[in-house]
């Protein structure tokens, strides 16, 4: 069928690309470039540059490019930067979401996964989460991508819009093809590689957690596991499947879904630590990371892991690539293969 990926330049998105067109799909990327990379985009994808959030830019695109169902990867993702610019973040990963969800509704297209975030839950009771725990986000960017959640559900209920979304926290590795390349880098596996590259030093912020270590312990998954998760997703909401088949969502229920717009999450299971993270490239590089002791960072919980057992059952979804080790290695071939990102 006929996918149309938003934000498919981007790393996530561009690796779910690859394994659409690999399964078959014909994929429409949609992509503003302000993120994402041009040479991310599989060859046997069309880039279409624009914005989600333009109404009559999408309202002709999906006119002369009717799609069947859409993969939400665009959104603003930086923590830091929703809490200093909310503004920014309500209008892109709320209004312009509304903006995407109106333009499908009118072209009649009812199938949608949304790639969400575990940051919808904020700081969990009890680990590892559970989809039914408290959602209580402690930024906008976890905000946002609840609201944009809630939206799913309602329009489920209105409009029969068929949608599944998937919150994970940490996704890092690469494909053969496409890797991790951000500006700012946030994200601590591809910092620490750049750390034994020769570009400054890691910090380690707290080691006297509650943990084995006494440092952070955080959920990873490999982006070609979140990419397969995309697709089993997308299988989910056929016209047919029983899985997206359902009635109104229900007012306050802690599950925030309804039978027609469900919500899974994804993870290893375990966890790694941060002085894990730090071992496994040491181990896969060959090099020390050059790295120093800081204290705690305010708002930090020394466990963050999801439960994936619901993705297990319903979408049949198994991490294929769960070693930390693993993980890393295919980041470093990644980034050793090219240098200078997505300019070399």
């Amino acid at each position: 069928m006929r996918v149309l990926v938003t934000g498919g330049a981007g790393y996530v998105g561009s690796v779910s690309v690859e394994a659409f067109v690999a399964a078959g799909h014909d994929v429409i990327v949609l992509d503003d470039l302000s993120k994402g990379h041009r040479a991310a985009v599989d060859p046997a994808a069309r880039l279409v540059e624009g914005s989600y959030g333009d109404p009559g830019f999408l309202r002709a695109l999906l006119s002369d490019t009717p799609v069947e169902a859409v993969l939400h990867c665009a959104a603003r993702s930086l923590v830091g930067e929703s809490i200093v610019n909310p503004a920014l973040y309500y209008r892109e990963n709320v209004a312009g979401g509304v903006v995407l969800l109106e333009a499908l509704r009118e072209a009649g297209v009812r199938r949608l996964v949304f790639s969400s975030t575990a940051a919808v839950y904020g700081t969990p009771a009890s680990v590892p989460i559970r989809e039914d725990a408290v959602h209580a986000p402690i930024n906008p960017y976890g905000e946002t991508k609840r609201a944009f959640e809630g939206g799913l559900r309602w329009y489920a209920g209105a409009y029969g819009l068929r949608s599944v979304s998937l919150r994970y926290f940490n996704v890092a590795g690469a494909s053969a093809t496409n890797g991790e390349v951000h500006d700012p880098e946030t994200h601590l596996i591809p910092n620490v590689l750049a750390a034994v590259e020769g570009r400054g030093e890691v910090t380690v912020f707290g080691t006297d957690y509650p943990t084995a270590d006494g440092t952070c312990i955080r959920d990873y998954i490999h982006v070609e596991d979140l990419a397969r998760a995309h697709l089993l997703a997308l299988e989910a909401t056929a016209p047919d499947d029983p899985r997206t088949a359902g009635a109104m969502p229900t007012p306050g229920a802690d599950t925030g879904e309804s039978a027609s717009a469900i919500a899974l999450n994804l993870g290893n299971g375990g966890g790694f630590s941060v002085r894990e993270v730090l071992a496994a490239v040491e181990a896969t590089t060959g090099r020390a990371v050059p790295h120093r002791v800081g204290p705690r960072r305010a708002g930090d919980p020394p466990v963050l892991v999801a439960d994936a057992s619901r993705a297990r059952a319903l979408l049949g979804w198994e991490p294929a690539h769960p070693d930390l080790e693993e993980i890393v290695a295919s980041a470093w071939a990644w980034r050793r293969a090219h240098p200078g990102g997505y300019g070399a």
